[in-house]
């Protein structure tokens, strides 16, 4: 397998022959011309990885051959050949996109620093590409499964606030999802270049969640040794997830609401206002308006925060949605794992339509990884279905299929 293709381009013969000579001995496909016109033709009729071509050439120039290549294919890499006099217009010619330049006279191995270092820009930009797909594919709101009419209106709600800047309140029951359409919503949005920031209000101690929410400066409190940005400059220009966001304190609810209000606060120990640009999202397993009677969250917060409210329901509200579920996770769990797919047959099913699932989704799905793991056969016994507390308690059998 070659290294890359490369288009020579150059009036004088032997210098094509020597720069092809020296790129063919690192594996490089080499294609050559000395005349602009089929370089054109070349560029045209075929992918170029990387163009080297020289700069003053008769007829056709290499500023023409470069703006050619660019016309063809933005990922093709250029790079122009100039001698001493030259170097203004080459410095030029990569304003209009060249790579790089090489100043006659240049050895082989200049040349082939150069090549190599232009692949090696390709090959960071192509993982890129590749773990920007996976991320979007990960997180765009297709990845959320569901054929039923509940999870369909999700879908809309999502497509259609994603391109906005309006707050969103996720609520729904553990499991449901919820953090899962949070970065569906961001990595679909305008903002996907720039940071998700996550803060989960039941995980941190009350008298840390101001500085984790707004930063602190340095000897603000003990053991603070050092200035600290917190999760709003963090996610500046990105999206910030207040996750489980009724368990945040009643007081810091007020400093929360003015931060939404004005979009500036101070670090705790410094009285310097910081502005920034965040959306925000936020979930809860609870109900705000219950919350809200019993003076546990502020009315006028949920009215800031429930702009676009979206409901992500149960699973025993969406059963027709547990086999396509149970499909993925097969799936997923069984490429994991590096064994052969697993299925449930009819039987097994049926016993997952008829539980409750209290967890939810993210309870089916430690349900198939524990049977993909526990199964021995291609088939998944039913009694590996079980619930976990009736599995540990003996009710199913010893565990194991054969």
């Amino acid at each position: 397998m070659s290294s890359g293709t490369v288009l020579v381009v150059d009036d004088e013969k032997d210098m094509v022959d020597l720069i092809a000579t020296t790129l063919k001995k690192d594996d490089y496909e080499v294609h050559t011309t000395s005349d602009g016109h089929k370089a054109i033709e070349k560029i045209r009729g075929n992918h170029y990885d990387l163009v080297i071509t020289d700069l003053k050439m008769p007829k056709v120039s290499g500023m023409e051959i470069l703006k050619e290549a660019k016309r063809v294919s933005a990922e093709t890499n250029v790079i122009m050949i100039t001698g001493y006099a030259t170097i203004s217009s080459a410095v030029e010619a990569m304003k209009q996109g060249a790579f790089d330049y090489i100043p006659k006279p240049f050895s082989k191995d200049e040349l082939n620093i150069v090549a190599r270092r232009v692949f090696e820009y390709k090959r960071l930009v192509d993982e890129n590409q590749h773990l920007r797909a996976e991320l979007e594919g990960k997180y765009d709101f297709h990845n959320i499964l569901g054929v039923s009419a509940p999870m369909k209106r999700v879908f809309e709600t999502i497509d259609m606030v994603a391109r906005t800047n309006s707050t969103v309140l996720i609520h729904g029951e553990s499991g449901t999802g919820k953090e899962l359409v949070a970065r569906a919503i961001h990595y679909r949005s305008p903002r996907r270049e720039n940071p998700f920031v996550k803060l989960n209000c039941a995980a941190v101690p009350e008298g840390l969640m101001e500085s984790e929410l707004f930063g602190h400066e340095k000897g603000a409190f003990t053991g603070a040794v050092r200035k600290t940005k917190g999760r709003f400059e963090r996610a500046d220009r990105g999206t910030l997830l207040l996750d489980e966001i009724s368990e945040m304190s009643y007081n810091l609810q007020a400093k929360l609401l003015r931060v939404l209000q004005e979009r500036e606060f101070e670090r705790v120990g410094d009285g310097a206002t910081q502005r920034v640009d965040v959306r925000i999202l936020a979930t809860t397993n609870k109900n705000l308006r219950e919350e809200i009677k019993e003076k546990r969250f502020r009315e006028d917060l949920y009215y800031r925060l429930n702009v676009v409210p979206i409901y992500l329901p149960p699973l025993r509200e969406r059963k027709e949605d547990i086999p396509i579920l149970v499909e993925n996770f097969l799936h997923r769990f069984c490429y994991d794992n590096g064994v052969e797919l697993k299925v449930i047959d009819k039987k097994g099913m049926k016993k997952l339509l008829e539980r409750d699932w209290p967890g939810n989704v993210r309870e089916l799905e430690h349900a198939i990884e524990r049977a993909v793991v526990l199964s021995r056969s291609e088939q998944i016994a039913p009694e590996l279905l079980e619930p976990e507390d009736a599995m540990t308690s003996g009710g199913g059998g010893d565990g194991f299929a054969e």
